[in-house]
Parts: C-alpha cells; sequence; structure tokens
C-alpha cells in the first residue's frame, strides 16, 4: 500500500486509489460534481495546503534562498498540531490503503506537494 504524490487534472493510474486535493482553492470553471471524473480530486482537503501568504512566496521564489523560505514556512504550518496530527494520520493510512495527494503545480519541485512528500516520509508513511 502507499500514497503517490501527483499533479492534480493528470490522468489517473490503475490502483492510485482515493485523490486527496491539498490545494487553497478547487479549479476554476469545474463544476463539483466533475472534480473526480475529471481527475482533479475526490476529497478537497484544503488543510494541508499552505496559507494564502505562505503559497505567494512559493509562487514568486525565484531563487533558491527565496525557495527555502518558502519551504520554511510552510513547515512551520505544517508542524501545527492539527497538521501535524493530519500528516501522521495519512503516514498510518498508507500503510494499509493506496491514495494520493496533489496540487496543480507542473513542477513538483517548485510545489509544496515536495515539501509535503518529505513530511509523510519522515512521518513514516509508505511514499510511492
Amino acid at each position: 500500500m502507499a500514497v503517490r504524490i501527483l499533479r492534480l487534472g493528470s490522468p489517473r493510474q490503475a490502483g492510485e486509489g482515493v485523490r486527496i486535493g491539498t490545494v487553497r482553492r478547487p479549479p476554476r470553471g469545474v463544476p463539483k460534481a466533475a472534480f473526480a471524473s475529471q481527475d482533479w480530486y475526490d476529497v478537497w482537503f484544503p488543510n494541508l495546503a499552505p496559507s494564502a501568504q505562505t503559497m505567494k512566496l512559493g509562487q514568486a521564489a525565484a531563487t533558491p534562498a527565496q525557495w527555502a523560505v518558502f519551504v520554511r514556512k510552510y513547515r512551520a504550518e505544517m508542524a501545527a498540531p492539527e497538521n501535524a496530527h493530519t500528516i501522521a494520520l495519512l503516514a498510518a493510512l498508507s500503510r494499509q490503503n493506496h491514495f494520493s495527494v496533489g496540487c496543480y503545480c507542473a513542477d513538483e519541485t517548485h510545489c509544496h506537494r515536495s515539501v509535503l512528500r518529505e513530511l509523510l516520509a519522515a512521518s513514516g508513511a509508505d511514499v510511492g
């Protein structure tokens, strides 16, 4: 069993399980009833998305130092008890179930999901 980290809107892969959207906002112009059928997500869970302020830092990061500031702030947000508990829960679930988490960004290396991948792995998740 495993949790997959992916780009929302990409074609579904066999065995990826429930898609969890860890994004601040739903996809624009897509009716709620079509989120799953259009491969966006099955469940929207913005709790694991960066805050609006932190997200702006990540989007504007043009240098490694600026990206490091984003990562530091996002990690601090995810260290809050409610988010840390969620990450621990997902890590535990990954050992018995297939599911996926994702974001819209084209480049995972410049996206909060790269940090989320590290946080899940550090919590013992089976990250596939």
